[in-house]
C-alpha cells in the first residue's frame, strides 16, 4: 500500500517520502480500515520533522485523523462496512497513521460515523475540529450563551473552526492573527472584529486590564494568553489547547480571584470515546457549519511534505484535507 513514511537516516536527520509499504495485518480486537480521507496537523508536522515529543518509532506513518470504512475486523463492535472514523491516542504518533491506503487500530480508538456528516467533512474537522469543538462546550457548560469571544491564533485549523462555530452560534467573535493579509478571510468565515498579532502580544507589566472579552478561545499559549486573562470580564471563561507561541504563560492570580475567571485546559488526544463521540454528534449537528469549504484545501499525499513547511513555517491558512 501507498505512504507518507518518515525515515530516521542518522541522529537528528530524517527523509519524508511516499513509498510502497507492507499492508497490516490484523490480531484480536483489530480493525483495519480502508482510508478515505485524513487531515494534517501542527503534531502530524513536528512528527514528520522527527520531534521526540511526538514519536520514537521510525520508520514511521504520519497522520493523527483518518475516515473509512473498515474492511476487515477481528473486533466484537465493528463489522466491515462500517463508516468510522479516529482521531488522538497514538495515532500518527508511535503508531502508523492516516497517511497510508489502510489503518490497522484497536476498535477502542474508533466511533461510528455520526448522521448527517461525511467521511469527507469529518476530516475537514479533525483534530481541529474535535479540539474546537470541545473547547466550545466548555464555554457553554460554563454558563456562556452570548457577548464577545476571543479566538487567538484564528487563521489556523482550530482557530479557523472556532471562529465559524461561535459565529454560528450567535456569539461576537474577536480573531487574533498575526496575519493580516488574512484579515478578509477571518470576517467571510463569521468574524466580527480582527485584532492583529503585533498589536496585543506586547508586554505588559500591568497585573490586570480592562474587562473586554466573555471568554477566550486560546490556541498558542504564552504572552498572548497570559495577556488575554487579564481583559476577562467578570464570571468569563477561557480554554486552552495550544502552544504554538510557547509552552510557558507568565501570569498572577488577580484574574482569578478578583473576577472569578475559571481558566480550562483542552485535551482531545486522550479524551474518552463517550466524550468524542457527543462532539462528534454537536459537530454534525448545531455545531456544523456552512463555510466549511472555505476552510479546507484538498491534497493528495504527494502533496504532504510541501503543506508541512508551511505550517511549520506558520504559513497554513484553515485546513489541509488529504485524499487517499
Amino acid at each position: 500500500m501507498k505512504a507518507f513514511v518518515v525515515e530516521k537516516i542518522e541522529d537528528k536527520k530524517y527523509i519524508t517520502s511516499v513509498k510502497e509499504i507492507a499492508k497490516p495485518t490484523l490480531t484480536e480486537n483489530e480493525v483495519l480500515i480502508k482510508t478515505s480521507y485524513s487531515s494534517l496537523n501542527y503534531k502530524d508536522a513536528l512528527s514528520s520533522a522527527g520531534n521526540p515529543g511526538v514519536t520514537k518509532v521510525f520508520p514511521h506513518v504520519t497522520g493523527i485523523d483518518v475516515s473509512g470504512i473498515v474492511v476487515e475486523s477481528k473486533s466484537n463492535i465493528f463489522n466491515a462496512g462500517d463508516e468510522v472514523l479516529i482521531t488522538g491516542y497514538d495515532l500518527g504518533m508511535n503508531t502508523d497513521g492516516g497517511h497510508s491506503e489502510f489503518v490497522k487500530a484497536p476498535d477502542n480508538w474508533l466511533i461510528k460515523k455520526p448522521d448527517n456528516i461525511s467521511l469527507k467533512e469529518l476530516m475537514i474537522y479533525g483534530t481541529a475540529g474535535l479540539t474546537a469543538a470541545l473547547s466550545i462546550n466548555e464555554l457553554l457548560n460554563n454558563g456562556l450563551t452570548n457577548g464577545n469571544i476571543l479566538v487567538t491564533g484564528a487563521t489556523g485549523g482550530v482557530g479557523s473552526i472556532s471562529v465559524a462555530i461561535l459565529s454560528k452560534l450567535g456569539f461576537d467573535v474577536v480573531a487574533l492573527s498575526g496575519k493580516e493579509e488574512q484579515t478578509d478571510y477571518l470576517k467571510m468565515i463569521g468574524a466580527k472584529e480582527v485584532i492583529l498579532r503585533k498589536d496585543f502580544d506586547i508586554e505588559n507589566k500591568r497585573p490586570i486590564g480592562k474587562e473586554i472579552f466573555s471568554g477566550v478561545i486560546d490556541t498558542v499559549g504564552g504572552n498572548i494568553l497570559a495577556e488575554a486573562l487579564k481583559q476577562v470580564r467578570y464570571g468569563g471563561v477561557v480554554t486552552c489547547c495550544g502552544l504554538v507561541s510557547s509552552h510557558l504563560l507568565n501570569t498572577n492570580v488577580f484574574p482569578f480571584i478578583l473576577r472569578g475567571v475559571r481558566l480550562i485546559g483542552i485535551d482531545s488526544v486522550e479524551a474518552s470515546v463517550d466524550k468524542k463521540t457527543q462532539a462528534w454528534k454537536k459537530i454534525a449537528n448545531e455545531f456544523k457549519i456552512d463555510t466549511l469549504d472555505k476552510l479546507v484545501n484538498e491534497i493528495s499525499l504527494d502533496e504532504i511534505q510541501q503543506s508541512y513547511k508551511d505550517i511549520l513555517e506558520a504559513k497554513a491558512v484553515g485546513r489541509y484535507l488529504v485524499k487517499l
